[in-house]
């Protein structure tokens, strides 16, 4: 009788079926494997980006800030002085009236003591003046300038052939500007006009 059983084939002595299983299945966990790596590498490049980009947004945000503090610490030094300014504004107007109100006519018949005295106010409003400038405080242009209303205010319009339309013709009071601001506007006639 012949036997049914076979006898397990060898070649050269080794089985086949188990080398060839364990190279697909270390190819399979490769792939899983390079996957992984993969996948975790783009996951750590966004990341990588995020922070990045994070960083970028701070240090301009830092830059903006930086830059922000220097302008308003520069403005806070040139406009420092406005309420101070404004309230000396007043001494300047009353020295000018002061020295208005006397006529070339009484200057000249005036005794050696009220020459002296007028001397001395026309010298205390220039030095008050040259302080103004020294803190960027200045008088604002107005006889024959173009009317702005952002340094000048109008009190009346004069119907007038001499100037053109919207000319400062007459100043009231003086106006003065610190800086790029308007201290004070000058209070001033402008003309029209006639017809």
């Amino acid at each position: 009788m012949a036997d049914d059983t076979k006898a397990p084939e060898q070649t050269n002595g080794t089985e086949n079926p188990a080398p060839q299983a364990a190279p697909e299945a270390e190819t399979v966990q490769d792939a899983a494997g390079i996957d992984a790596r993969d996948l975790e590498i783009a996951t750590l490049k966004e990341e990588a980006a995020q922070f990045k980009d994070r960083l970028l947004r701070t240090a301009a945000d830092m830059e903006n800030l930086r830059k922000r503090a220097e302008r308003e610490k520069a403005e806070a030094t040139l406009y420092a002085a406005t309420n101070f300014a404004r309230d000396l504004l007043s001494v300047a107007d009353n020295m000018q009236r002061a020295l208005a109100a006397v006529t070339p006519e009484a200057r000249e018949q005036a005794d050696e003591a009220t020459k002296n005295l007028l001397a001395g106010v026309e010298m205390t409003e220039r030095e008050l003046l040259k302080v103004f400038e020294r803190y960027n405080i200045r008088k604002v242009e107005t006889v024959g300038a173009k009317f702005d209303p952002n340094v000048h205010q109008a009190l009346f319009e004069m119907p007038t052939k001499d100037h053109p339309p919207g000319t400062v013709v007459q100043e009231m009071q003086s106006g003065f500007a610190i800086g790029d601001r308007c201290l004070r506007p000058a209070m001033v006639g402008v003309s029209k006009a006639e017809g």
